[in-house]
């Protein structure tokens, strides 16, 4: 089937829609009800610039939540189980994000620009609606808002040269999850050291839509020599390295834990956090189920839109959730839901595919693990 999608101001554009429109976008997605890049050649040849070259990405969907005021700090530290009093400006954190149930709402980067003002940048979800809920609940002085910020990632083993020709020299000095400002025509911008791709690459923070063609023409130009090209997360790329991806991969219906996210989880000190009785639980028992590579047999598999049971014998043991075929590594490479019977490295199990079933084995670790965030 190849619908289009039905486009209306519902679904946002974003301030480098044009620039992407002009690269050649052929297939786009929508999330946080905004347009997001899919696909430009094709998934392996957009999967081989990135590994090779250098992309810019319009993920402006990842939107901002901005907390600002006296209580932003206590808000933040009620949203997540990791413990952010060690936090200081300058600093990204990566934080699972629960509900009164430990169940997971979301899992974006903290951004602290201030003692007393944040940004939550969001993965897909309503995650605006349930932090406006919990602070006017709790009568907290805090102004929550989504702010005109649009992100804009530079990701490659280029990216680092690119930057540097559009804005000097020092951004090569910023570390790994850790910001700095930079001036773009008289605008100061975050720009951090992160992205969603394990290439290396920075995420720019573009405050105010009407420079973001201006910044991505700039891009484009100081890096012709470089190859650059328009691109989007890829979803080869993605799942090589275990980068998950929230209502895919995990839901509401997930805990940190199940998500292999414990390590960002610090329960028994996060006081305040609202989910946190519930994770103390979680902590102390252990999870049934966990998030694993699987690598699955046979010809490139299709795309993985729904959930496949992961079979041992006649028992569900398991669901894969995003699947793909790796050039690089020579085989389908897969994210899955495994019961802890079963989650042992090595373990031989058949994954129900839409087109037959086919064999699949629990692996160790992601095929492109370069650490974590």
């Amino acid at each position: 089937m190849n619908a289009l999608l039905a486009r209306a101001r519902r679904v946002r554009r974003t301030p480098f829609t044009e620039g992407v429109e002009r690269a050649g976008v052929t297939a786009w997605s929508v999330y946080n009800r905004m347009l997001l890049p899919a696909v430009f050649e094709s998934p392996e040849a957009d999967y081989r610039h990135l590994k090779d070259h250098v992309q810019v990405w319009d993920v402006s969907c990842e939107r901002q939540v901005e907390l600002r005021g006296p209580d932003s700090a206590r808000l933040m530290q009620m949203l997540t189980p990791r413990d952010l009093r060690g936090m200081l400006p300058g600093q990204c954190y990566y934080v699972p994000m629960v509900d009164e149930t430990g169940g997971m709402l979301n899992d974006p980067v903290a951004v602290k620009l201030a003692e007393d003002r944040w940004w939550i940048s969001l993965a897909d979800s309503d995650l605006l609606l349930w932090v406006k809920g919990i602070a006017n609940g709790y009568r907290l002085d805090v102004l929550v808002d989504e702010p005109d910020v649009s992100p804009l990632a530079v990701q490659g083993p280029k990216a680092d040269e690119l930057m540097a020709r559009v804005f000097g020299e020092d951004i090569r000095n910023v570390r790994f999850f850790r910001f700095g400002w930079f001036t773009f025509q008289g605008r100061d911008l975050v720009i951090a050291r992160s992205g969603y791709s394990k290439q290396g690459g920075f995420e720019i923070y573009v405050a105010g839509g009407d420079i973001g063609m201006p910044l991505w023409d700039a891009l484009m130009e100081a890096g012709a020599d470089l190859q650059v090209r328009a691109g989007c997360p890829n979803l080869i790329e993605r799942v090589e390295s275990g980068l998950l991806s929230y209502g895919n991969d995990m839901t509401r219906a997930n805990t940190p834990h199940e998500c292999g996210l414990g390590r960002f989880c610090n329960t028994q000190t996060a006081i305040g956090c609202i989910g946190r009785d519930a994770l103390l639980r979680v902590a102390m028992e252990g999870p049934v189920r966990q998030i694993r590579p699987i690598a699955i047999g046979g010809a490139p598999v299709p795309v993985c839109d729904r959930l496949w049971p992961l079979m041992a014998g006649a028992q569900t043991v398991g669901h894969v959730s995003s699947t793909a075929w790796s050039p690089d590594f020579g085989t389908n490479v897969a994210i899955g839901m495994v019961r802890m019977t079963h989650w042992d490295p090595g373990t031989e199990l058949t994954v129900a595919a839409p087109d037959g079933p086919r064999p699949a084995v629990v692996r160790d670790r992601f095929w492109n693990d370069h650490g974590s965030r």
